[in-house]
Protein backbone atom coordinates (compact mmCIF):
# COMPACT_ATOMS: atom_id res chain seq x y z
CA UNK A 1 0.00 0.00 0.00
CA UNK A 2 1.58 3.28 -0.92
CA UNK A 3 1.98 6.23 1.75
CA UNK A 4 -0.93 8.32 0.81
CA UNK A 5 -3.36 5.49 0.88
CA UNK A 6 -2.66 4.41 4.49
CA UNK A 7 -2.84 7.79 5.61
CA UNK A 8 -6.10 8.60 3.74
CA UNK A 9 -7.67 5.39 5.44
CA UNK A 10 -5.61 6.24 8.78
CA UNK A 11 -7.77 9.34 8.65
CA UNK A 12 -10.84 7.61 8.50
CA UNK A 13 -10.25 5.32 11.33
CA UNK A 14 -12.30 7.10 14.34
CA UNK A 15 -15.13 9.23 12.43
CA UNK A 16 -16.79 9.98 9.26
CA UNK A 17 -14.74 12.77 7.32
CA UNK A 18 -15.68 14.99 4.33
CA UNK A 19 -12.95 15.61 1.85
CA UNK A 20 -11.68 18.59 3.62
CA UNK A 21 -11.65 17.20 6.58
CA UNK A 22 -9.44 14.20 4.74
CA UNK A 23 -6.88 16.21 3.74
CA UNK A 24 -6.64 18.13 6.84
CA UNK A 25 -6.10 14.75 9.35
CA UNK A 26 -4.22 13.18 6.51
CA UNK A 27 -1.85 15.67 6.78
CA UNK A 28 -1.93 15.89 10.47
CA UNK A 29 -1.04 12.53 11.24
CA UNK A 30 1.55 11.98 8.80
CA UNK A 31 3.00 15.15 10.12
CA UNK A 32 3.25 16.63 6.59
CA UNK A 33 4.58 14.38 4.78
CA UNK A 34 1.63 13.81 2.63
CA UNK A 35 -0.19 16.99 1.61
CA UNK A 36 -2.84 15.50 -0.92
CA UNK A 37 -4.03 17.68 -3.46
CA UNK A 38 -8.10 18.30 -3.96
CA UNK A 39 -8.04 16.27 -7.42
CA UNK A 40 -5.77 13.74 -6.11
CA UNK A 41 -7.72 12.92 -3.02
CA UNK A 42 -11.07 12.43 -4.76
CA UNK A 43 -9.74 9.99 -7.18
CA UNK A 44 -8.11 8.03 -4.36
CA UNK A 45 -11.18 8.09 -2.54
CA UNK A 46 -12.91 6.74 -6.15
CA UNK A 47 -10.59 4.32 -6.35
CA UNK A 48 -10.70 2.86 -2.53
CA UNK A 49 -15.04 3.31 -3.08
CA UNK A 50 -14.36 0.67 -5.80
CA UNK A 51 -12.03 -1.63 -4.24
CA UNK A 52 -14.84 -1.56 -0.88
CA UNK A 53 -12.67 -0.24 1.47
CA UNK A 54 -14.17 2.71 2.04
CA UNK A 55 -17.79 3.80 1.58
CA UNK A 56 -20.31 7.58 1.41
CA UNK A 57 -22.28 7.58 4.38
CA UNK A 58 -23.42 10.95 4.21
CA UNK A 59 -24.47 13.87 1.38
CA UNK A 60 -25.49 17.07 2.53
CA UNK A 61 -25.61 20.47 0.66
CA UNK A 62 -23.56 23.07 2.37
CA UNK A 63 -23.34 26.62 1.10
CA UNK A 64 -24.83 25.40 -2.51
CA UNK A 65 -22.15 22.49 -3.24
CA UNK A 66 -22.44 18.79 -2.28
CA UNK A 67 -20.57 17.26 0.61
CA UNK A 68 -20.05 13.59 0.94
CA UNK A 69 -18.62 12.02 4.45
CA UNK A 70 -16.54 8.99 3.82
CA UNK A 71 -16.38 5.76 5.93
CA UNK A 72 -14.24 3.15 6.72
CA UNK A 73 -15.26 -0.47 5.50
CA UNK A 74 -14.75 -3.17 7.68
CA UNK A 75 -12.43 -4.22 4.52
CA UNK A 76 -10.78 -1.03 4.75
CA UNK A 77 -9.98 -1.31 8.34
CA UNK A 78 -8.84 -4.60 8.03
CA UNK A 79 -6.77 -3.63 5.07
CA UNK A 80 -5.61 -0.47 7.44
CA UNK A 81 -4.57 -2.48 10.21
CA UNK A 82 -2.81 -5.08 7.78
CA UNK A 83 -0.49 -2.68 6.47
CA UNK A 84 0.49 -1.01 10.00
CA UNK A 85 1.25 -4.66 11.02
CA UNK A 86 3.56 -4.84 8.05
CA UNK A 87 5.48 -2.00 8.80
CA UNK A 88 5.87 -2.35 12.64
CA UNK A 89 7.20 -5.53 10.90
CA UNK A 90 9.56 -4.15 8.72
CA UNK A 91 10.98 -1.63 10.88
CA UNK A 92 11.44 -4.14 13.74
CA UNK A 93 13.53 -6.21 11.62
CA UNK A 94 15.63 -2.98 10.27
CA UNK A 95 15.88 -1.88 14.30
CA UNK A 96 17.04 -5.49 15.85
CA UNK A 97 19.69 -5.66 13.29
CA UNK A 98 22.14 -3.16 13.31
CA UNK A 99 25.16 -3.43 11.01
CA UNK A 100 28.63 -1.37 11.23
CA UNK A 101 29.38 0.38 7.89
CA UNK A 102 32.81 0.90 6.38
CA UNK A 103 33.03 4.58 8.36
CA UNK A 104 32.18 2.77 11.82
CA UNK A 105 28.92 4.77 11.37
CA UNK A 106 25.73 2.89 12.23
CA UNK A 107 24.19 1.70 8.92
CA UNK A 108 21.18 0.02 7.85
CA UNK A 109 21.22 -3.22 5.45
CA UNK A 110 17.99 -5.16 3.90
CA UNK A 111 17.56 -8.05 6.51
CA UNK A 112 14.87 -9.85 3.89
CA UNK A 113 13.94 -8.81 0.19
CA UNK A 114 10.22 -9.05 1.06
CA UNK A 115 10.22 -6.01 3.38
CA UNK A 116 10.54 -1.91 2.36
CA UNK A 117 11.13 0.14 4.85
CA UNK A 118 9.74 3.81 3.85
CA UNK A 119 12.74 6.46 3.71
CA UNK A 120 11.39 8.52 6.16
CA UNK A 121 11.11 5.81 9.08
CA UNK A 122 15.00 4.97 7.58
CA UNK A 123 15.87 8.31 8.59
CA UNK A 124 14.70 8.31 11.81
CA UNK A 125 15.92 5.24 12.98
CA UNK A 126 19.67 6.67 11.36
CA UNK A 127 19.32 10.19 13.39
CA UNK A 128 18.23 7.80 16.71
CA UNK A 129 21.19 5.67 15.97
CA UNK A 130 23.83 8.74 15.85
CA UNK A 131 22.29 9.83 19.06
CA UNK A 132 22.92 6.57 20.97
CA UNK A 133 26.33 5.57 19.26
CA UNK A 134 25.39 3.12 16.67
CA UNK A 135 22.29 1.45 18.84
CA UNK A 136 18.75 0.98 18.52
CA UNK A 137 18.00 1.13 22.23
Amino acid sequence: MREPTYFILAALQEEPLHGYAIIKQTEALSRGRVKPATGTLYTALDRLTHEGLVQVVKEEVVNGRARRYYALTPDGLAALKAEAAHLAEAARIVTDRPVSGPSGRFAFRAASPFYAVPGHLVSSLRAAADRNNGRLA
